[in-house]
């Protein structure tokens, strides 16, 4: 994956990579960590020939004239590679001059004859006035490639503001520090009664406008460490044997491997955005929300997964001969750098609280426009219908599910999915929520007979047959092809006998998706059947479970020589657990046009607010961390919207939105009970159904969302072993 999405983003990660490969070597990175002082790099004159320090400049001013995405993409595949070198702060002082109107300095910057780097905090720098003349004294924080730095962009206190000067390496004097980060090291720039020019100061510039800027470029290098520390992670798991077998093997390494990709793509994702809302006509404090977001969010999982790195490399990636330790250093400086994440997480929650919201939507192409006059003449009708008469409409037109084949659906490609559903929300429709339905109509499509088309795909379109899935047991939760209900062929159909359980809507449910095993001498992936079973037939007990909530959703189902005739087969005998995982091509594409923090979020928010807005440190900070989960789980939504409409193949959001979600909602609701404090165990418990669920309510019900659909745990194994390629879990002993 990239952080750029289109084609020619990922053409220019493709250059830049070949580029780093050739070009930084182990040697060229050894060379660096050996030598006694920072130097520029042996591959400068190359960054500088293929335009890279100055794609994000004007054209006019020496540059390429593209913008922070672009900038974003090179800065990950040079963070991926480790690039020694001043590359990262003279694109950031480029940047900032752009930003401040402060053009002279631009040319020489892009075409690398110029080497800029920039402090983020004044430190002991102070600005004075003596007789109109601005002076500069004391000593600045720590700045990144200071000995090889030509420019120097700084702050300084001047009485109770920070102003920003630009100076060139004569003005000033500079020491090299011992250094944290060997690839790329810090210096001291001193100023003793150093004159500013009037054109030298940077006015109009305000201090979190360098901040943000540095986030997104800070966040872009991050991203990179975080890939390749996931990469080198998984690669070394597959092969490092302990015990007999690959540690990938052992859940432990490979779950933690999963949360490193999981890591690594929120960090894309965010560093991604906070480069496209600095570029594109996004307001100045919505782009400084997704900066936030980034800063609090993509350095520290870089930190994390470098860390994580080394566990994983056990003690080689303890050793100065690996570079996991260099790729550790790194991060850490960037993130001490950059400031605290807990210090970036409370601008997140002040801006949010403040109402700044991120919103994102994509620009359709101009296809969009020749189906939407087309979609919106057929919905209009459907406008001075009502109840089942509408939803009938709808469904008869293909609504229900536009991305399904004709007649079911509309065959709708991504774009016309997303322009119905604009249309429909315009107009104020709702086609029918087959809620299971959603799985079983696709699947009766693919699988089912002419005869299973024409008896439920209309009326399940419509709405008017409800379904339930008889798949879990109490013996086969997650591994779903343990399960034991057996199928026995009689005259004219087959007896089912057996127990499902967590089946919710099985009381209301007109007929059920049942899977059970036909042949049990099979392996136990191709023993099993798919059948549809009418819900009122004799031999089904249906008896409802008291949940953690005190409510009862969900149902156990026992099946006691229940006939199910030959014709309520789908597909043949042994095909049932390739029905159960079938998925369409045409996947349905869809975008939240609701809060980009989710419900969530804004819950958090409206508690804080009920409490008059009033937070201290340790709540700002928790809202913070809470909300940048929220954003970065619309953004993988985004992403695999983008692709679709690119017709790109989906990437590795999709798996870890699910994981990265379901553990959002729980801290959301866990947080709410512990800011209510005891007044939350004395509550009435208000369900969803009530219309107003309490607090208290909603933390026991989720604690179900990281079982249901595949446990966490289950899903950990998806992303390591589908994903990252790591080795399945072995057989048990003494199983077929």
């Amino acid at each position: 994956m990239t952080i750029g999405m289109t084609e020619e983003h990922r053409d220019l990660r493709d250059a830049v990579r070949t580029f780093t490969s050739r070009e930084v070597t182990p040697q060229v990175l050894r060379a660096a960590v050996e030598a006694e002082h920072e130097e520029v790099p042996p591959f400068w004159k190359g960054l500088a020939e293929q335009g890279l320090l100055g794609l994000h400049l004007p054209e006019e001013h020496g540059g390429a004239g593209y913008g922070l995405v672009e900038l974003a993409v090179v800065l990950e595949e040079l963070g991926r590679a480790l690039a020694p070198g001043p590359f990262l702060p003279t694109v950031l002082a480029g940047a900032v001059l752009h930003r401040a109107g402060h053009t002279a300095c631009l040319e020489p910057l892009a075409e690398g004859g110029v080497i800029g780097t920039v402090a983020l905090r004044p430190g002991g720098l102070t600005l004075t006035r003596e007789n109109g003349n601005a002076v500069l004294n004391g000593e600045s924080e720590p700045v990144p490639s200071g000995r090889v730095a030509d420019l120097f962009v700084l702050p300084a206190r001047e009485g109770e503001k920070t102003v920003w000067v630009v100076l060139p390496r004569d003005a000033v004097e500079v020491s090299e520090l011992p250094s944290h980060d060997v690839t790329r090291r810090l210096a001291s720039v001193k100023a003793d009664a150093v004159a500013v020019a009037d054109d030298a100061v940077l006015t109009g510039l305000a201090d979190q406008d360098v901040l943000d800027l540095a986030a997104v470029l800070f966040s872009a290098e991050a991203s990179g460490l975080a890939d390749w520390t996931t990469a080198t992670s998984a690669d070394y798991a597959k092969v490092r044997e302990q015990f007999g077998r690959p540690i990938g093997q052992f859940q432990g390494v490979k779950h933690r491997c999963a949360r490193m990709l999981a890591l690594a793509e929120q960090a894309r994702a965010c560093a991604w955005d906070a480069a496209r809302a600095q570029a594109e006509d996004a307001s100045a404090a919505e782009a400084s929300l997704a900066a936030a977001v980034a800063g609090a969010t993509s350095v520290e999982n870089a930190f994390r997964n470098a860390k994580d790195c080394i566990q994983n490399l056990g003690g080689i990636g303890f050793t100065w001969e690996h570079d996991a330790g260099f790729y550790l250093r790194r991060a850490q400086s960037l993130r001490l750098l950059l400031g605290s994440t807990a210090q970036w997480r409370r601008r997140v929650a002040r801006l949010t609280l403040d109402g700044v919201r991120r919103e994102l939507s994509v620009e359709l192409p101009e296809a969009a426009e020749r189906v939407r006059g087309e979609i919106r003449a057929e919905l209009e009708p459907a406008k001075a219908l009502e109840g089942q008469e509408r939803l009938t409409y709808l469904a008869e037109r293909g609504y229900t599910s536009p991305h399904l084949p004709k007649p079911w659906g509309k065959g709708a490609d991504a774009v016309s999915q997303l322009v119905i559903a604009e249309e429909m929300r315009a107009a104020g429709l709702r086609a029918a929520d087959m809620i299971i339905g959603n799985w079983v109509v696709p699947t009766l499509i693919t699988h089912g007979s002419p005869e299973h088309h024409e008896r439920f795909l209309p009326a399940s379109l419509r709405g008017e047959l409800r379904w339930c899935q008889l798949f879990s047991e109490p013996g086969a939760g997650s591994d779903l092809a343990a399960l034991s209900t057996r199928a026995e062929k009689v005259e004219g159909g087959w007896k089912i006998t057996g127990q499902k359980v967590w089946t919710s809507m099985a009381v209301e449910a007109d007929w059920g998706i049942l899977l059970a095993r036909t042949d049990p001498a099979a392996p136990k992936h191709k023993g099993l059947s798919y059948f549809l079973l009418d819900m009122k037939s004799p031999g089904i007990d249906i008896r409802p479970l008291r949940e953690l909530t005190g409510e009862a959703l969900f149902n156990e189902v026992f099946l006691d020589d229940v006939f199910i005739p030959d014709d309520l087969l789908v597909a043949g005998p042994g095909d049932g657990w390739k029905l159960a995982r079938t998925t369409l091509s045409n996947e349905r594409v869809s975008l939240s046009h609701d809060s980009s923090l989710g419900s969530g979020g804004e819950a958090l928010l409206h508690l804080v607010a009920a409490e008059g807005g009033q937070v201290d440190d340790e709540r700002l900070t928790t809202l913070g961390q809470i909300l940048c989960d929220a954003q970065s789980s619309s953004l993988f939504g985004l992403r695999t919207t983008l692709r679709s409409l690119s017709g790109a193949q989906p990437g590795a959001e999709a798996s870890i939105s699910k994981l990265i979600g379901v553990e959002h909602v729980q801290q959301v609701w866990e947080t709410a009970m512990d800011w209510a404090g005891p007044a939350a165990l004395a509550t009435p418990g208000r369900s969803l159904s009530s219309g107003n669920p309490d607090a208290t309510w909603m933390f026991l019900n989720s604690r179900c969302m990281s079982i249901a659909g595949g446990t966490t745990d289950v899903q950990l194994n998806v992303i390591g072993e589908r994903i990252l390629g790591l080795p399945r879990d072995p057989e048990p002993v003494g199983k077929a």
